[in-house]
């Protein structure tokens, strides 16, 4: 009996032994450092946050000369640079096939991740799908096709109601509006994306 007391104690130890090494985060911590990230990053790069009201008076736009962001509902934070084409018919639409100039910045490396912006030859391409409850974006080729597979963030399809073809924004896109990858590690992004455009 008292053979069979020290094995269980012996057990107890060193299962409290391999807790104590445990570095792994909980997911409520891995979402506070995400949203210190995203504060760290509007604060250091000056961005002034408006709210949803106040870019739909201002026509849906963000003025740059302020540095300005436009919270959405979904989390994402844009900046409209450029909203593309003067014609209004110029928007896309189901089934449309968008090509697109990108960098990709972790908030959380401090570290530019994912670019095609210095090759030429390489442009990503996603086809956009329209259903009657919901729009999503499939990767065909391109570095993000490559790195995360064939869903296109959430948070790329944000700024498609508000711009044209040809259209420059900006993102911050939390990790649930994310990539696959970025939903997994907890991991918010900012993007620059260069250019929408939509290729029929």
């Amino acid at each position: 009996m008292k053979k069979l007391t020290l094995f269980f104690l012996a057990l107890l130890a060193c299962g409290l032994a391999f807790q104590a090494c445990d570095n792994t985060k909980t997911y409520a911590e891995m979402l506070e450092e995400e949203k210190d990230a995203i504060k760290a990053f509007i604060r250091d790069s000056s961005i002034t946050v408006i709210s949803q009201t106040e870019f739909y008076r201002n026509d849906s736009t963000t003025d740059r000369s302020k540095n300005e962001y436009v919270q959405l509902a979904s989390g994402v934070y844009m900046q409209i640079v450029d909203k593309g084409s003067e014609n209004p018919a110029d928007t896309v639409k189901a089934n449309d096939q968008v090509l697109v100039r990108f960098m990709e910045y972790s908030l959380i490396d401090k570290a530019v991740t994912l670019s095609n912006l210095a090759y030429a030859e390489v442009v990503d391409e996603f086809n956009y799908r329209v259903t009657s409850s919901s729009i999503a974006g499939q990767f065909t080729q391109g570095f993000m096709y490559t790195y995360y597979g064939t869903s296109v963030p959430a948070g790329w399809l944000v700024p498609l109601a508000y711009v044209r073809d040809g259209a420059h924004v900006k993102l911050i896109v939390p990790s649930k509006m994310g990539h696959n990858s970025a939903m997994q590690q907890v991991y918010p992004y900012y993007y620059d994306i260069r250019k929408y455009q939509i290729y029929r």
